[in-house]
């Protein structure tokens, strides 16, 4: 949300610039686990073009995987208390 502009050039104050809470917390988890993607898939090969593919195409196949898990569990019938 922006509602301040600087006086003298009207860009924005950063400062007002406000992401909600959950928005900054996804995206440094997200980069985060590209972080550790990376190492442990640099770690592994020792070779820094096949951490770097690793790292990216590993979210998106877990992103695939989660979509899937969830949907199977909610297809599954909650047991009675």
């Amino acid at each position: 949300m922006l509602s301040r502009v600087h006086r003298c050039c009207r860009i924005p104050d950063r400062r007002v610039l406000r992401l909600p809470r959950g928005a900054l917390k996804t995206a440094s988890y997200a980069l985060m686990h590209l972080g550790v993607a990376m190492t442990v898939a640099f770690a592994l090969t020792r070779n820094w073009h096949a951490a770097l593919a690793i790292g990216l195409i590993e979210p998106l196949v877990q992103t695939v995987a989660y979509s899937m898990h969830e949907r199977a569990w909610a297809r599954r019938p909650v047991p009675a208390a």
